[in-house]
């Protein structure tokens, strides 16, 4: 399965991150299934007894955050690691059937995933390292991230692109909405820590997972080593 609908351009790849991409569409957004939620619940049940990521995995992520000079610790740690720990402080969220589906492929394995409207990216997206003074707002409160060496996932135009998503924290503009009908899914990995095999069965359970808990009519995938 390959990605034909998008001009996916990854920059990184000198810095040791490796991707999986996921492109569902004619997807509906609503309350989670009852069969999804115990999936996810079970998952949440499993992590809480295990340390998880493991010390490897956890630095290995962050190394690769690190690789433009961000700094991914506190409220800037990866998404995959806070995933974890509400998993053990019993406080995981459950929001909606794609969040969980997305907040389900973090949590199983390890790695931060971003979830965005396509109608927000467009068809043409840049990964990048966050340029010096960037930011977005990632709440409802209005808060900011600074993006400043960040991994970021960009609309590509115009130039040198408008950042949307990163392994930390997506922005408002493009996050899922209830009319959300296309997405794009990102999971992000260290090269050579995470084999492709390993990465892409990720990547075939989210595409499974959007198709029966998201009701996507359309999906194309692949690996952006």
């Amino acid at each position: 399965m390959t990605i034909t609908s998008l001009t996916i351009k990854n920059e990184l790849r000198c810095h040791g991150l490796s991707v999986g991409v996921v492109v569902a569409r004619g997807i509906q957004v609503f309350s989670t299934p009852q069969a999804l939620h115990e999936k996810l619940t079970s998952l949440v049940a499993k992590r809480k007894e295990e340390t998880f990521p493991s010390e490897a995995l956890k630095e290995n992520v962050r190394k690769l955050l690190k690789s433009g000079g961000f700094k991914p610790t506190g409220r800037n740690k990866p998404a995959s690691e806070y995933l974890a720990q509400a998993a053990r402080e019993d406080r995981f969220p459950f929001l909606n059937n794609l969040v969980d589906i997305n907040n389900y492929i973090s949590l199983s394995s390890g790695l931060p995933v971003t979830l965005l409207d396509l109608d927000a990216t467009s068809e043409e997206i840049l990964i990048r390292h966050g340029h010096e003074g960037e930011k977005y707002i990632f709440n409802t409160s209005g808060q900011e991230i600074d993006l400043s060496g960040s991994i970021v996932v960009c609309r590509a135009n115009p130039a040198p692109g408008i950042p949307l998503g990163s392994p930390v924290k997506d922005s408002m503009e493009g996050k899922i909405k209830e009319h959300t009908r296309s997405i794009i899914g990102v999971i992000y990995s260290p090269t050579g820590f995470i084999l492709p095999p390993i990465l892409k069965e990720y990547l075939d359970e989210f595409v499974r997972l959007l198709q029966e808990f998201g009701k996507a009519e359309n999906t194309e995938a692949d690996l952006l080593a």
